[in-house]
């Protein structure tokens, strides 16, 4: 069971560095920046890890974006909600495409709406409480597609049932 744990955190490393390292490919829509590598790396994180490991992974790099002055603050609601709901659909669906949309949904929507208090308190940002939910459907519709787009491929060549057998084995 130990060992299960261990790859697991290992794996949930790998996704944040990852996150982490391509953070520089961030498209600055209106008040914040989308990052459409988080999206793929909550679906990846959702299907191999489960909700858990994908908020943290979510909330580490958020962090580790924010300490580097390459993220903003309202990367904390956006990502973090999408991961967790990306990763309750996965855990009880199995399904890419339901996950996909819960992603859009958790982030998009839900995360938009929950960044304008965060705007609002720590960033003394005004506006319509709406006014986030335009550029993160952006962000993360396009970082849902290429995360679908990579589990599909993985999914023909066999790939994601074999490192998903190596996670839990």
């Amino acid at each position: 069971m130990k060992s299960i744990h261990l790859r697991k955190l290992v794996i949930a490393a790998m996704f944040i560095a990852l996150a982490v390292a391509l953070s520089p490919l961030s498209i600055p829509v209106g008040a914040s920046k989308c990052f459409p590598i988080q999206h793929m790396i909550n679906i990846l994180g959702a299907i191999f890890l489960g909700p858990a490991y994908g908020v943290g992974i979510a909330l580490s790099t958020s962090l580790i974006r924010n300490l580097m002055g390459t993220g903003s603050l309202l990367a904390f609601p956006g990502s973090m909600i999408g991961a967790f709901c990306c990763g309750m659909m996965y855990r009880y669906t199995k399904n890419l495409v339901a996950t996909c949309i819960a992603e859009v949904i958790g982030t998009g929507i839900i995360g938009g709406l929950l960044a304008y208090p965060v705007a609002a308190m720590f960033m003394g940002m005004t506006g319509a409480i709406f006014v986030f939910i335009v550029p993160f459907l952006v962000s993360t519709i396009g970082g849902t597609l290429i995360g679908a787009a990579l589990v599909a491929v993985m999914t023909q060549i066999g790939a994601l049932a074999y490192l998903k057998r190596q996670i839990e084995s």
